[in-house]
């Protein structure tokens, strides 16, 4: 085999996919390929557009078993909860086939007497797509189905750890229908990735990883004067009043924490709890990490599986280490999931008290399944520690005080605010991060005008 990829399987640490890079022939014939079908696609009737892309959803639905099942294999999703990633992908692209209208629509001002005049929406050209491991349907989705809508073309490269989720959507394009060239993907090396961000062919990237990654990219398209939507993680915090449903609450910022084995960028990594209620919080949460179960992703019984591979787990289990060290508390021992052992991808949950801001794991991103728990003793603690962060996609207090609530979520410094929820997106809303989270926008109508452009009409009659 040429020099290409090996993706490397969390679960028993095989070979699940091989796969060659992409030749320099092969992605030139690529970007070429994408600039001169998008000169047609961009004259193709919104409604066909649509229909074709509605047909492509329907195709991926269909083989929704075999797709979870790889992920499942690729990046350690447990396989009870795999196929929730088709269910996501869906509800993503069917609302962004329903703004389409909305988003691409044409602006006609107020009328002006001998003129005509409006501002339309026109597609960009060809669309660079960088998809990350961890959402790889979702993340991806988020900009390739806007893109194709507007009238773009789309070139997708996806993570090494999950190459076939770029094929399995290509085939389900093909199989809508979808004219060969408006949608492709290329597996590519990490330089080849820069050659092409700087290749004058391509009109947009749109990236989503670490913060790393998006230096990388602004320093690759530096001087191209192309837009770049960037999503590059978060450490995003909770914070649980004195007057929450200490339950709900509990049960909902655990999911939101070990989801995915924590592997999320709008997980929950840090709980800010209010000390009227602080005790009862973090025993019940300490009760409800216990019930995880630890294990294989292909057992159809665990809940909790490997993170995506073993020096990642072993960076979380650095950072909570030296968290002890400095006074934290650990709440699971080895007793409730004796499989930790160094080196391995399996890595047991844990919960730490006794935390503060002088800690790495409560200011640095961990993206595993660990969250530290602080006590706090008014609102304004709290928002000051939610805000004391160099990052800002979400954040979510919980709390039966709509009000007060959303009076906080006014001083919170974040792209999403939640309300007795968190780790979730709304396709109807905007998706956008500030601070080291990135900055662009993805999903709702507003995620159609980073992937088109404004053209004014100013017509006098004679």
């Amino acid at each position: 085999m040429t020099k290409g990829i090996n993706t490397i399987s969390p679960i028993d640490n095989s070979v699940y996919v091989e796969r060659e890079y992409a030749s320099q022939d092969a992605i030139n014939q690529a970007l070429d390929t994408a600039q001169t079908v998008q000169k047609k696609w961009k004259a193709t009737p919104l409604a066909e557009r649509k229909e074709l892309c509605s047909k492509a959803v329907d195709a991926f639905v269909a083989k929704k078993e075999d797709i979870a099942k790889e992920i499942c294999w690729q990046m350690g999703r447990p396989i009870r909860s795999a196929a929730g990633e088709v269910a996501g992908l869906e509800e993503r692209a069917r609302a962004m086939i329903k703004l389409a209208d909305q988003g691409l629509a044409t602006t006609k001002l107020p009328e002006k007497e001998g003129f005509e005049r409006w501002i339309q929406r026109e597609a960009i050209g060809v669309i660079f797509v960088v998809a990350p491991w961890n959402y790889p349907y979702l993340t991806a989705i988020n900009a390739i189905m806007p893109a194709i809508l507007a009238g773009n073309t789309v070139v997708l490269k996806h993570s090494a750890q999950t190459p076939l989720c770029a094929e399995r959507l290509h085939e389900a394009f093909l199989a809508g229908g979808l004219p060969e060239g408006v949608f492709q993907y290329l597996h590519l090396s990490h330089q080849d990735t820069e050659t092409v961000i700087k290749d004058d062919r391509i009109n947009y990237i749109a990236f989503t990883g670490s913060v790393p990654g998006g230096e990388m990219v602004e320093k690759a398209a530096a001087g191209r004067f192309i837009g770049i939507g960037l999503e590059l993680g978060g450490k995003d915090p909770a914070y649980v009043r004195a007057d929450a449903d200490i339950a709900q609450a509990v049960d909902t910022t655990m999911d939101g924490a070990f989801y995915n084995s924590g592997q999320s960028c709008c997980g929950i990594e840090r709980i800010y709890v209010h000390e009227a209620i602080y005790d009862d919080f973090l025993t019940q949460a300490v009760d409800w990490v216990k019930t995880l179960k630890l294990g294989r992703s292909d057992d159809p019984a665990t809940t909790l599986g490997p993170v995506v591979r073993a020096s990642a787990a072993d960076f979380v289990r650095e950072q909570t280490k030296e968290a002890i060290s400095q006074g934290a508390v650990a709440h699971i021992g080895a007793d409730d999931f004796p499989e930790d052992v160094t080196g391995s991808a399996y890595l047991p949950p844990q919960v730490l008290s006794n935390v503060d801001h002088t800690m790495r794991v409560m200011t640095e991103e961990s993206f595993g399944p660990v969250v530290g728990i602080q006590k706090i003793s008014s609102d304004e603690e709290a928002i000051q520690l939610m805000n004391d962060s160099e990052y800002g996609l979400t954040a979510s207090i919980f709390t039966k005080d709509i009000d007060a609530g959303v009076a906080l979520g006014q001083q919170v410094e974040t792209g999403t605010f939640f309300i007795n929820r968190c780790d979730y997106l709304d396709p109807e809303l905007a998706w956008t991060g500030i601070k080291n989270s990135g900055h662009g926008c993805t999903l709702s109508a507003m995620g159609y005008e980073s992937l088109t452009r404004p053209k004014s009409f100013h017509i006098k009659k004679i």
